[in-house]
């Protein structure tokens, strides 16, 4: 994948420029949905970041947020949206690609001393 063959490179979404939206995104893509404090513990994020993250990411409509109660308790949950679910998978694919690209750069360097 090179500019000279025409193929587009792939490029890294914006959107998970930011670890909490990275990491709640890495976590709700193993999961059809989850309840807000399990994702702020799993993912070590504070609940005020995690808040901030689930906002960022139900903008860019890539995640949505549902409300509810258990008995008379509020709950949040959050799902990754299909967009959402294409958009982190196109991420992945653009940062194993940076890795490889890195990688070869560092191995290249390394022959050639």
């Amino acid at each position: 994948m090179n500019g000279a063959t025409g193929a587009r490179l792939p490029s890294v979404d914006e959107v998970f420029s930011s670890l909490p939206r990275l990491k709640v995104a890495a976590f709700l893509a193993g999961c059809d949905e989850a309840e807000f404090k399990v994702i702020a513990e799993a993912t070590d994020t504070s609940l005020s970041a995690l808040s901030k993250a689930a906002t960022q990411l139900e903008e860019a409509a890539y995640a949505k947020v549902r409300k509810g109660h258990i008995g008379r308790r509020s709950r949040t949950w959050l799902a990754l949206t299909d967009k959402g679910r294409q958009a982190f998978a196109a991420h992945l694919d653009a940062l194993e690609y940076l890795t490889a690209l890195a990688r070869d750069s560092v191995n290249a360097s390394e022959q050639g001393n």
